[in-house]
């Protein structure tokens, strides 16, 4: 399935290192350089919250393919086409000045490869099997066309002694190779970045616009860009697809060139942005790439695929406003994504994904159910309905349920805390800018954006022996998280949100045991829901506290950890643990094989130095000069955020959720009035038993109330008349027996009521009855 196809968020970090200048990781730049010069003050809105139900622009609007057909004339809303020409005549003045710097710069390298001595070298392949080849000269594709012909024509990228490698890029020495196609993650990203400058390349042809970063995304791509007194509207997309389209007709091939610091910023001087970034993100006296393709010379690390005729399927899917850098006191930018793919058919499959996502999406059933709702007066808090909390709740319970089982003590902590608790923690200095800070009686205070400072100071409210540990100290707290307006989306991501947060402080020769019981916990959990998972290590960020040795010693334990368990079904993620340790994330997949990380394992040998926390070891009475005995904090989240995983859930079930949790679990409909009494009754009795039932007592039609039930996704509808009141039994209909409409069994209601309670017990997906 296409679906399978797209790389998921698990992947992507694993990739991220590699990110290229023309595609810097916006978070960095915004936090770590002053203000970016202004150039243009464009046109585009202010980035907006999305808490309204997802558009599908992909698929409502206008594209080259179907602009001016008869599908577009028979569209129930008429199609807006561009009053702007296709492309800009003449064309942009800095198309010629980079140009002209490129080609000769390009001509002096090409003497110089000229120049290096032909030497044989060897190269390996993943199956171990050897080629011979020639330094300076045989490159990765010729390689591939020694292996056949079909595998030449399916790679996009290949990776020379694990590092990304163009494809006609003539090796260098003896190595170890790799030749990658779409389907691979690294592949597949090196395609829709290669993607991206085809979309850049069609915006300079049409806008005459200036460029700032395009990297490929989880599900694609994007370019944004400034863009003087015009705004980017969907009546562009046929003409963007339309260049796009001449530019990937030509086979623009993908030219690779190390251009010194200088040159850059004489070969960019048009563009403002661009020098911001080479500026600060080039050391003085040293060179970086740009690649080109056709007129367009992009600063890059790259590398990208042979040529742009690679590209078989192109569409532009939306467009939206982003602030250069990411930061709201810079340029408000225009960003137009984008998707791409080796074959016709698979953007065809793309479609029909983005249509189900569409009907899928938590923002629309949640409306349609009545679940939450979101206002702008506190954006990015969600007000949880009635039927929205019973899901909320149903969620809590499960998880205390559990806590109960496995000797977890629950807590409550306060939401606000003294400035100087965060700069114990570490938070202050690390996490600041993502906390609401207060000024209180002339002292800074914020809102808790995790629950973690506040359990040491549980820990540490009065002494702890060894006998005592580990204690598992669980919280459903209230946590607060200053997310850009921009960046809220649903319930997936929120300023206000809850975790089902576990601190477990414990010696450290109980860390084997705790972290396998937490895998044994999370398996549970996710196996109630069908949920299929991949796990992730993640290891010391730049930022990190504390020694290395002590890093080393806490990875090597959560290695350890999960090679005994998951052996060769985790991946290494370097470079991306928190501040204060290592962490284990647990990535998810739904129903339509998205992938989503929810759970989390992090070990922290820092925060217990940090706030002094210790406990009576076995020894200390023996040896009075022994240092005191620290405990190792392990967090632990599984269901993560429960707005987010509730967002989750809906999506994976579509709206159609289990018995145990469904909101709405029985409908009971009498066929007349005289047997309204018996419905009441039936409610009563299962609303005491803890299931959620209702009662129709409206005018509509029989039909017509079976019809509301389904709609709403009543789990079971019960229907009454004098048959089931003289039997004391009820009519029932299953939601998921699809296009029965034949009157159902009767069955006595004593058996039923016993089978829904076991239903509702068992946290059975089917909705059958046992």
């Amino acid at each position: 399935m296409l679906t399978q196809k797209l790389l998921n968020r698990t992947q992507l970090r694993n990739i991220r290192q590699r990110l290229s200048l023309c595609h810097v990781p916006t978070s960095s730049i915004a936090h770590r350089h002053p203000r970016a010069p202004l150039l243009y003050r464009t046109m585009a809105t202010p980035v907006a919250t999305t808490s309204q139900p997802a558009q599908t622009p992909a698929l409502q609007g206008p594209h080259a393919d179907n602009v001016g057909t008869k599908k577009s004339q028979k569209a129930s809303k008429p199609i807006t086409t561009s009053a702007y020409p296709l492309e800009l005549q003449p064309p942009p003045a800095f198309f010629d000045h980079r140009i002209k710097i490129f080609e000769q710069l390009k001509g002096e390298y090409d003497e110089f490869v000229k120049l290096q001595p032909r030497e044989e070298i060897i190269i390996t392949m993943p199956d171990g099997s050897e080629r011979k080849a020639t330094s300076w000269e045989t490159s990765p594709m010729d390689i591939a066309k020694q292996v056949s012909k079909s595998l030449s024509e399916r790679i996009v990228i290949a990776k020379v002694d694990g590092i990304l490698w163009d494809l006609e890029r003539p090796l260098e020495k003896s190595c170890k190779l790799e030749l990658l196609d779409f389907e691979h993650p690294e592949g597949k990203r090196v395609f829709w970045h290669s993607s991206a400058h085809v979309l850049g390349e069609a915006a300079e042809r049409h806008y005459g616009c200036h460029l700032c970063l395009g990297p490929p995304t989880d599900d694609g791509f994007f370019y944004e860009m400034a863009i003087q007194d015009r705004p980017v509207t969907n009546a562009d997309y046929p003409a963007l697809e339309k260049v796009s389209e001449s530019a990937i007709k030509e086979k623009q091939k993908f030219e690779r060139l190390v251009v010194s610091k200088e040159k850059l910023l004489e070969m960019f001087e048009y563009n403002t942005y661009k020098k911001y970034l080479i500026e600060t993100k080039v050391p003085d006296g040293t060179s970086t790439t740009v690649y080109r393709c056709g007129p367009m010379v992009d600063l890059c690390v790259g590398p990208h695929i042979p040529h742009t005729g690679k590209i078989k399927a192109f569409m532009v899917t939306k467009n939206s406003a982003s602030y250069f850098l990411g930061d709201p006191k810079n340029d408000s930018l225009q960003r137009i994504y984008g998707i791409s793919f080796p074959d016709k058919k698979q953007l065809t499959e793309y479609k029909a994904f983005l249509e189900e996502a569409a009907k899928r999406d938590h923002r629309k059933i949640g409306k349609e159910q009545e679940l939450f709702f979101f206002n702008d007066l506190s954006p990015g808090s969600c007000f949880f309905l009635p039927h929205g909390t019973r899901i909320y709740n149903t969620l809590v319970e499960l998880m205390r349920t559990e806590y109960y089982k496995r000797g977890y003590q629950e807590v409550i902590s306060p939401n606000m805390y003294n400035s100087k608790l965060w700069e114990t923690s570490g938070h202050w200095q690390n996490y600041k800018d993502d906390m609401f800070v207060l000024d209180v009686e002339k002292e800074k205070w914020a809102l808790k954006p995790m629950n973690c400072p506040g359990h040491c100071l549980i820990f540490d409210s009065r002494d702890r022996s060894y006998k005592e540990l580990p204690i598992r100290m669980a919280e459903f707290g209230i946590i607060h998280r200053n997310e850009a307006s921009g960046a809220l989306t649903g319930l997936t991501r929120v300023r206000r949100f809850v975790q089902d947060d576990t601190h477990v402080f414990c010696m450290p020769s109980q860390l084997e045991e705790e972290i396998s019981a937490l895998f044994d916990f999370m398996q549970h959990v996710y196996g109630i829901f069908g949920f299929d998972f991949r796990l992730e290590l993640s290891t010391r960020p730049e930022n990190y506290l504390g020694a290395i040795e002590t890093w080393d010693q806490a990875e090597a334990q959560l290695t350890q950890a999960l090679e005994k368990h998951y052996p060769g079904k985790w991946d290494l993620n370097p470079g991306d643990g928190a501040f204060y340790g290592p962490k284990i994330d647990i990535t998810i997949r739904d129903a339509l094989h998205r992938s989503f990380q929810c759970a989390t394992i992090q070990l922290d040998f820092q925060l217990p130095e940090r706030f002094g926390l210790k406990y009576r070891s076995a020894d200390e009475a023996l040896n009075t000069d022994k240092p005191p005995s620290r405990p190792v904090i392990i967090h632990r989240a599984i269901l993560g955020s429960l707005e987010r995983f509730i967002a989750i859930t809906t999506e994976h079930f579509a709206g159609k959720w289990p018995f145990w949790l469904s909101p709405r679990q029985v409908l009971v409909i009498p066929v007349a009035a005289p047997y309204k009494d018996y419905a009441a009754e039936i409610v009563d009795r299962l609303t005491g038993l803890g299931i959620y039932a209702d009662v129709d007592n409206g005018d509509n039609t029989l039909n017509k109330k079976v019809r509301n039930g389904e709609i709403a996704q009543y789990n079971f509808i019960f229907v009454v008349g004098q048959e089931e009141l003289d039997a004391r039994s009820v009519n029932i209909r299953n939601r998921d027996d699809f296009g029965t409409k034949a009157r159902a069994s009767i069955v006595p209601l004593d058996q039923v009521v016993g089978q829904l309670v076991e239903l509702k017990k068992s946290r059975s997906l089917n909705n059958k009855f046992v």
